[in-house]
């Protein structure tokens, strides 16, 4: 068993309830780790789960989906990334939103959720 992880991956997405935030939009980090029950045996991709496509699927979803709740989008991911490869047991997401249209002072909100 082995843990890939993507960090950082970085969007713009159209998330939130707020018209600003699905006219404008926002910038959106997304962590993705997912635990993986092989190990590879061959040099050679077939024999693991291309973290490439992480990538794909997320900016995917992010395109596609102009959702009201950033856990609306996290469980889009987890079931999309999930349903990639039967070796994945379990994937995390943290998503972040960057530029938020909130009076206060702090760097983003995070949600994080889990699927196995």
């Amino acid at each position: 068993m082995y843990t890939i992880r993507v960090q950082n991956m970085q969007f713009h997405g159209h998330i939130g309830v707020l018209p600003e935030e699905k006219k404008v939009g926002q910038t959106l980090q997304v962590d993705l780790e997912a635990v993986i029950n092989a190990v590879p045996v061959a040099d050679q991709l077939a024999s693991t789960v291309s973290y490439g496509n992480f990538y794909l699927i997320v900016e995917k979803i992010i395109d596609e989906n102009h959702v009201n709740l950033v856990e609306t989008l996290a469980q889009k991911i987890l079931t999309a990334i999930k349903q990639l490869d039967s070796r994945i047991q379990t994937v995390t997401v943290r998503i972040r939103k960057l530029n938020l249209p909130v009076d206060g002072v702090f760097n983003n909100v995070e949600i994080e959720m889990k699927q196995s």
